[in-house]
């Protein structure tokens, strides 16, 4: 009887610390930032993002590049985690010059983003360049050449960075909808 407890207790901590933890590492935080939605309102990220998990990209409304793609997959993540109503997407300018609220709310509609789910954010050039140069570690905002990376990334329900997905490769948008599934299941 002992030995059967034993075996039974030990699947239970197994399966306890399955929900405890993904296996996704730890790539980094996100701080609270303040910038401006496609609205025209203030985003306060402790507020809007409380208890999400939630995908990030940094895009532009004038590129003929890889931003169009991008918001396309971006779309396709929004349709493929409809029914998840802690996952939101965020896709942060890197042109704040041109793209303000109203540029980004017209961009949004052309993308068909559910306002519910799906937020664009612009702001000073100087607090987007921080984000994603030292939070999100995908380099410079607003240095006059408009690049910026092709990388979704993962950020859990504590604001903690759990993972890159690049979006030139066709198997990384299946991958990022599997782990924010685990991310979901983690126990805060």
């Amino acid at each position: 009887m002992k030995i059967l407890s034993s075996a039974a207790l030990g699947a239970a901590c197994l399966c306890l610390a399955a929900c405890l933890n993904s296996g996704l590492p730890t790539l980094g935080e996100v701080p609270h930032f303040t910038l401006t939605n496609q609205d025209g309102q203030k985003y306060e990220s402790t507020a809007a993002l409380a208890n999400k998990v939630w995908v990030a990209d940094f895009i532009f409304t004038t590129c003929h590049g890889p931003c169009p793609r991008m918001s396309a997959q971006m779309h396709k993540l929004q349709e493929d985690t409809k029914d998840l109503s802690d996952v939101e997407l965020v896709s942060f300018t890197v042109d704040p010059k041109t793209d303000t609220p109203e540029v980004l709310t017209a961009y949004a509609k052309q993308f068909k983003a559910d306002p519910e789910r799906w937020t664009f954010l612009t702001g000073p050039a100087e607090a987007l360049n921080k984000l994603s140069f030292d939070t999100f570690r995908l380099g410079n905002v607003g240095d006059g050449k408009l690049e910026h990376s092709t990388r979704f990334v993962l950020i859990d329900r504590k604001g903690r960075i759990r993972g890159y997905y690049d979006t030139t490769d066709a198997t990384a948008l299946p991958q990022l909808v599997e782990d924010i599934g685990k991310v979901r299941k983690e126990v805060l």
